[in-house]
C-alpha cells in the first residue's frame, strides 16, 4: 500500500480522512479524486494543499477514461471510495444523481480497478442501508432495509462492491458510519445547517416531532475506523463505525442552542420529509474487535464542532450563496410558512 486514490474527498467525511492520512502516513502518496459538485470544496484541503505526499486530480468516478487515466498516472494500488450524493433531502426532490454516482460510479470505478490491478478497494457507506432500526441493533449481517432513494443507491453500491469480490476476487472491503458531524460538513445536514442559521438568529426548521434518534459520531472518530478496516479488515467483510451517542434530534438541538448561547424559540417545527426514518443504531463490536475506540465524547466532539463554524464564517457564509439558498428556499420555505 503505497500510492492511495481517495475519491470524493474534497467533501466533509472525504476530506478529513485525507487530511489524517497525508498527516499519519508521510510514506503513503494521497490523490485526491473528486467531481467538485456543490459539497465539494478544495477548502477543506487548504491545511495539506503545500505537502508533498498529496495531489488532487478533479474527476467523476462514473467517467471511465478519466478513472483509467489517473490509476495509470499515478500507479495506483489501493482506493477508498467515498464519491458519493448522500443528502436524504436531495435523493427525494431528484435522485437520478444519486444513481449516477452512487450506483453507475461505483461500477465504473470497481471495474477499472480490477482491470488494473488494485489491491484493496475500501467503500464508505452508511448506517441507512439498514432502514429504520425499531429495537436493538444493526450487525454487518443483517438485511438491506432502505427506505430513501439516498439510502437505497448506497445499498446498491454495496451490492456491486460485494459482487467483484464473490466474482472477481476483488480484494474489498464496506464500511457503514454513523450519523457523522464536525468541521468543514456541507450546511445543509443539521448540525451545521443548525448552527450557521442559529449564528444569524434565524428559524430552525426542525422536521415533525424531533424525536428521530439518530446515532451520532465524530468525524476524526469515523476516520480512524476507515484506516483501521482499511489495513486490518478482513477481505470481503464489512464494518459497522457507530457513534454509540443515540439522541434525539431535538435534544442535540437544544444542545447546541446552549453553546451558542441562541434562545429554543429559534426551533420551528415543520412538516416532516416523506419516509423519515425514526431510528438508526449499530453494533460494532466487530470493529472494536480489530483495536478501535472511539477518542472524543459526544459532548467534547459537539462542543469543538461548534466553535469551529463560530471561527470559521469565512469557510461556511460564502457557501450559503446561490444555489445553496435556491435550495434551501425549496426545501423550507413552505415548511416555515406552516411552521409551529
Amino acid at each position: 500500500m503505497k500510492n492511495i486514490l481517495v475519491t470524493g474527498a474534497a467533501g466533509f467525511i472525504g476530506s478529513a480522512f485525507a487530511r489524517y492520512m497525508v498527516a499519519k502516513y508521510p510514506h503513503y502518496n494521497i490523490i485526491v479524486y473528486d467531481k467538485l459538485t456543490y459539497a465539494g470544496n478544495l477548502d477543506n484541503l487548504l491545511p495539506i494543499s503545500d505537502e508533498e505526499n498529496y495531489r488532487f486530480e478533479r474527476g467523476d468516478i462514473a467517467s471511465r477514461e478519466t478513472v483509467h487515466t489517473v490509476l495509470e498516472k499515478y500507479n495506483i494500488d489501493t482506493i477508498v471510495n467515498f464519491a458519493a450524493e448522500s443528502h436524504v433531502d436531495r435523493s427525494i426532490l431528484s435522485p437520478d444523481a444519486f444513481i449516477h454516482t452512487d450506483v453507475a460510479g461505483v461500477y465504473v470505478l470497481l471495474d477499472e480497478a480490477r482491470q488494473h490491478g488494485i489491491g484493496r478497494f475500501l467503500q464508505v457507506s452508511t448506517d441507512e442501508v439498514y432502514g429504520d432500526v425499531h429495537t436493538g441493533y444493526s450487525v454487518e449481517s443483517d438485511n438491506f432495509l432502505p427506505n430513501s432513494p439516498y439510502a437505497a443507491s448506497k445499498a446498491a453500491g454495496e451490492l456491486m462492491v460485494r459482487s467483484y469480490h464473490v466474482t472477481y476476487g476483488m480484494d474489498t472491503v464496506i464500511t457503514r458510519g454513523s450519523n457523522t458531524f464536525g468541521p468543514y460538513q456541507y450546511p445543509e445536514k443539521l448540525l451545521p445547517l443548525f448552527i450557521t442559521e442559529a449564528l444569524d438568529d434565524k428559524s430552525l426548521p426542525m422536521y415533525g416531532d424531533g424525536m428521530q434518534i439518530r446515532d451520532w459520531l465524530y468525524v476524526e472518530d469515523h476516520v480512524t475506523g476507515i484506516d483501521l478496516a482499511l489495513h486490518k479488515g478482513v477481505s470481503g467483510e464489512a464494518y459497522n463505525i457507530a457513534g454509540e451517542n443515540e439522541k434525539r434530534n431535538f435534544d442535540v438541538i437544544k444542545a447546541m442552542l446552549h453553546l451558542v448561547e441562541k434562545p429554543e424559540s429559534l426551533i420551528k417545527r415543520v412538516p416532516d420529509r416523506p419516509g423519515h426514518d425514526r431510528r438508526y443504531a449499530m453494533n460494532c463490536d466487530k470493529l472494536r474487535a480489530l483495536g478501535w475506540q472511539r477518542a472524543y465524547t459526544f459532548e467534547q466532539a459537539l462542543e469543538a464542532t461548534v466553535n469551529w463554524y463560530k471561527h470559521n464564517e469565512w469557510w461556511w457564509r460564502k457557501i450559503k450563496t446561490g444555489e445553496y439558498l435556491d435550495y434551501y428556499k425549496k426545501q423550507y420555505a413552505e415548511r416555515l410558512a406552516s411552521a409551529e
